[in-house]
């Protein structure tokens, strides 16, 4: 078993050292921007409102189902990481003064990530519930860009994102699959029907104007400060 695993974690320091050391002050800003939760919270709310607006009376179900989508990737992640018990590039006393860290250097355990995991949750949660295949490409990217951060901030490896990813969408998965259970056991006579509902591609393109618009201000308002040597 030794002898199958430490080529594969060869391998994952390997590629952890290689996104680790594209880097520059720029970025360095910008990715530690786009790595805490707080700052997508206008993103969160665009969808929230579609939720509303598309779902009405069910929206409150879907809200809690979407909240305990979040809740169940964030403590399956942490259980994993105090079990497995695999340090962080920032905390591994070999490997950790050739890191790249302008943040946080997290907590002492870093497999699986849980950023990786609610992201993705979220992404393959909303993603069903939407049903627009324009939003599932962005929100795919949106989830792969948050925990891309991670490696970029030197806090996971490549595969402790990888695993996130795919916990994340099979939670994700899942959690929209029950929410459809209680829809057909519970709300059956309230519309619009989940399996026949979802955004439009000008819905979508709301949602993609906003990350744009707010993306594009983090890097707009980080170079002009940091022309203006304030950053």
């Amino acid at each position: 078993m030794i002898a199958f695993i430490e080529p594969i974690k060869q391998l994952d320091q390997s590629l952890f050292f290689f996104f680790n050391g594209m880097h520059n002050p720029f970025w360095d800003v910008v990715m530690t921007l786009f790595t805490q939760t707080n700052i997508w919270g206008i993103f969160y709310l665009t969808l929230i409102f579609f939720i509303v607006r598309k779902y009405r009376m069910k929206a409150v179900v879907i809200i809690i189902m979407l909240a305990l989508v979040v809740l169940i990737a964030d403590q399956f992640s942490v259980f994993v990481k105090e079990t497995v018990q695999r340090l962080r590039p920032t905390h591994d006393p070999d490997i950790q003064h050739l890191v790249h860290n302008v943040y946080r250097k997290g907590g002492l355990y870093g497999y699986f990530s849980s950023h990786a995991t609610n992201t993705f949750a979220v992404a393959m949660f909303t993603a069903k519930l939407f049903k627009n295949s324009r939003y599932q490409v962005f929100i795919f990217f949106w989830a792969t860009l948050v925990s891309y951060t991670r490696i970029y901030l030197g806090v996971h490896y490549p595969f402790d994102v990888l695993t996130g990813a795919l916990v994340g969408i099979l939670i994700g998965h899942f959690i929209y699959k029950l929410l459809l259970v209680i829809e057909n056991h519970f709300l059956m006579l309230k519309m619009p029907k989940l399996a026949e509902t979802g955004l439009s591609n000008q819905e979508t393109g709301i949602i993609l104007l906003v990350f744009l618009l707010f993306a594009a201000t983090v890097l707009l308002v980080t170079n002009q400060l940091m022309h203006a040597q304030f950053l």
